[in-house]
């Protein structure tokens, strides 16, 4: 999971084949990008439910893995000559950017990880389009349009439906509820996340350097969380922890976010949100496979209309 933008800073982030455009086919290298961008962000949510079941603290494992993330961002930056150096009032935008988006977000996704299987995660985060358009409207005072108004409540009738035979037998009160709720409020500080990357954006923040950094306070202040609440900080040595882990923070992180940022230089924002429309259908199958998810009519339907709503609200916010 990384922050949606819409621009890429610097030389080394702009490919040099052609600008963006939504009338230019598919070249072989965008197919490419997308495919590592789908498969990275659909497996990523599998490999959270490895580290939720690993006993080390939901706080450590975001240490651990953002750590590993921050190195790699900030030697992509300083290889490629970015700017490094900031303001003071500069890094307190990149502090509210890691503590929304490389700490909060996530930490809500790893404790509902603990009631939801995978595939289930990745569908209420792929809302993040929905909730990022009306939010951005709230924000701008612009009334959205009537399509992505539309594409909003097919969405979020989507996810009542894939939710509603657990909820009816358990009633609100169950764990199924809870963990609904816990990945409604990780979206929810995605989204606020997204809010402060676009302003950084407007100051003509470079993208890397700001998320670098913002990597970086997202770990120190999943660190302090830590140590608050007395969490030890310890690693498991399983093959199934260091290899979810360095898939996490290196595919899923960095090479995927490398990923996308050049997809949206060749392709346009537009077409490479359609992403967030894909990837939840290959995390339920990574589901159905590896945790046993049973399909229903409810879940099939309500798929359906998440993945309706979130191409009405993308169609929608095109420019």
């Amino acid at each position: 999971m990384t922050a949606r933008t819409d621009t890429i800073d610097g030389p080394a982030a702009r490919p040099a084949a052609r600008p963006a455009s939504a009338d230019q086919p598919f070249q072989p290298l965008d197919y490419g990008l997308y495919v590592l961008t789908v498969i990275a962000w659909s497996a990523s949510w599998f490999a959270i439910e490895l580290q939720v079941g690993s006993g080390v603290s939901n706080e450590v494992n975001l240490v651990w893995r953002f750590a590993i993330a921050t190195l790699l961002m900030f030697a992509w930056a300083g290889f490629s000559g970015r700017r490094l150096r900031f303001p003071i009032s500069d890094h307190l935008r990149f502090a509210a950017l890691g503590v929304l988006i490389f700490s909060s977000n996530f930490l809500f996704f790893y404790y509902g990880a603990g009631y939801l299987v995978s595939g289930l995660l990745s569908v209420v985060f792929s809302l993040a389009s929905v909730i990022n358009m009306l939010l951005g409207a709230l924000v701008m005072r612009e009334r959205p349009s009537p399509r992505i108004l539309a594409g909003g409540l097919i969405g979020f009738a989507g996810i009542a439906l894939m939710f509603f035979p657990e909820i009816a037998a358990h009633g609100l009160s169950g764990g199924t509820m809870t963990g609904l709720l816990l990945c409604v409020c990780g979206t929810l500080s995605f989204c606020a996340g997204n809010l402060v990357s676009a302003s950084n954006q407007r100051r003509a923040l470079p993208l890397v350097s700001t998320s670098a950094w913002g990597m970086l306070y997202g770990t120190l202040w999943s660190g302090f969380l830590a140590f608050l609440l007395g969490k030890p900080f310890i690693i498991d040595p399983s093959v199934s922890y260091l290899g979810s882990l360095v898939f996490l923070a290196v595919i899923s992180t960095v090479m995927a976010f490398a990923a996308y940022l050049t997809l949206l230089g060749r392709i346009g924002a537009a077409r490479a949100g359609y992403a967030t429309v894909i990837f939840p259908v290959f995390a339920l199958l990574i589901s159905t496979a590896l945790e046993g998810y049973a399909w229903t009519v409810y879940a099939i339907l309500g798929l359906a209309f998440v993945a309706a709503g979130n191409v009405l609200v993308i169609r929608g916010g095109k420019r």
